[in-house]
């Protein structure tokens, strides 16, 4: 089968994308546009940005939502709470950044495990895949080892990444009753999976040097924060 005809085959499902997005108006315009198509909504959350990323996503043709408080987890809420409310509830849901760090184009590799694999959800991991010079930094890099090596230790979670781009099941995505509103949306989801016995999986995808300033790798109050949220995810979790 090739990429195009499997690409037909998605476009029987109903598959949206949720996009949080904070002051990422040079970026997410190349996101909304490299998103295949057979995503059926584009949903960005504007994040409480004070540039132009609203008018800009909504320009690209996305549906977008304001959610004025910052925080990642409660970006990702708002959307979900959006989809929630669709009289047609969505069957996948990717989670995508707004900063044009990952590759769009590959989502129907994650969609073609999700399904064919019979899997629940599905991590775009880019330990397993090809990064650009400079796209991660160090304390990228060390916290995601780290945390993946605790969550093996601590729960036998077989992850390499806890990587934002990322497919799953509706139903599934509910029974996780999510409830992170910042950093530790990301390994709550995998913790929850994991303990709620979903069926999952990696796949590799490449990563580049995003567009702009990383809200979290590119302060030293994001990495702490961050850092200090995964350990206390991992703990509440435990």
């Amino acid at each position: 089968m090739t990429v195009e005809s499997e690409q037909d085959s998605f476009s029987e499902l109903q598959i949206d994308v949720l996009i949080p997005a904070f002051n990422e108006e040079n970026a997410v315009g190349k996101v909304i546009a490299a998103i295949p198509s057979f995503a059926r909504n584009i949903v960005v959350v504007n994040n409480n940005s004070n540039d132009n990323t609203r008018k800009v996503a909504s320009e690209a043709g996305a549906i977008v939502l304001d959610e004025p408080q910052k925080g990642y987890g409660k970006a990702c809420l708002k959307g979900m709470e959006y989809l929630n409310d669709l009289e047609t509830a969505p069957e996948i849901v990717v989670f995508l950044d707004a900063d044009y760090s990952d590759y769009p184009e590959e989502m129907h590799q994650l969609i073609q495990v999700l399904v064919a694999g019979n899997y629940d959800m599905v991590i775009g991991s880019r330990a397993r895949g090809n990064k650009e010079k400079g796209s991660m930094t160090f304390p990228q890099v060390f916290g995601n080892w780290l945390a993946t090596w605790l969550m093996r230790r601590m729960f036998s979670a077989e992850f390499t990444d806890l990587g934002p781009f990322r497919a799953i099941r509706w139903n599934e995505l509910k029974q996780l009753e999510m409830q992170d509103q910042d950093y530790g949306w990301t390994i709550e989801m995998q913790i929850k999976a994991v303990k709620l016995g979903l069926r999952y999986t990696e796949v590799p995808v490449n990563y580049r040097q995003r567009i702009g300033v990383s809200k979290v790798s590119g302060t030293i109050h994001g990495v702490v924060g961050a850092g200090y949220k995964i350990l206390w995810t991992l703990w509440k979790y435990r």
